[in-house]
């Protein structure tokens, strides 16, 4: 299973069409992303946490549709608050539509939740941390956030921003860079 938070789709489209200048190229970079990760690990399903589509429908879907059908995997899409496109559509194309997953002790889902005595993975929050050198230089990397009980993922789309994460003690960061992901708390 490959799990994958926050790719927000068709975003880029939304904004240009309330008049901002916006260059198309991040979509692209997602689905080269995607299909680097589907290659190397070889899923079985694909499962988003949700925030999969950022608006309405628009032209991006027409091209998430196309890349669905040359995909060898199963998704799933867990709903997420931006997923506003009818779950008929995604139904159609093959997903499987929840609204979370309770599997060998983890409990999969959009927004953080306690779920009792299971570990939640979840995505909504896009999880950002700065790191700061001595020479009053810093990097805004987004980054995994752990709790006791609780995963965070990072947002996977490009266009997505970040809400920077203070962690409290016994909690852990793990900053992604373009090379590897490294725990800096």
């Amino acid at each position: 299973m490959l799990i994958i938070a926050d790719l927000h789709l068709g975003k880029i489209e939304h904004f240009r069409k309330h008049g901002s200048a916006l260059p198309d190229l991040s979509n692209a970079i997602d689905y080269i992303n995607l299909e680097q990760n589907i290659a190397e690990f070889q899923p079985e399903t694909v499962v988003f946490l949700g925030d999969l589509f950022h608006s309405t429908l628009n032209k991006s879907w027409q091209i998430f549709k196309a890349w669905v059908k040359r995909q060898p995997v199963n998704f799933t899409l867990i709903v997420g608050n931006h997923d506003v496109i009818p779950v008929t559509k995604f139904r159609e194309l093959g997903f499987s539509v929840v609204h979370n997953i309770k599997c060998d002790g983890f409990y999969l889902t959009h927004k953080p939740e306690d779920c009792g005595m299971d570990f939640n993975i979840c995505g909504h929050i896009h999880p950002g941390f700065k790191l700061r050198g001595k020479g009053r230089q810093f990097l805004n990397l987004s980054c995994f956030y752990q709790k006791k009980d609780q995963l965070i993922l990072p947002a996977f789309g490009q266009f997505t921003g970040n809400y920077y994460i203070k962690p409290e003690e016994d909690e852990h960061i793990y900053v992604c860079s373009d090379q590897a992901v490294l725990q800096v708390v």
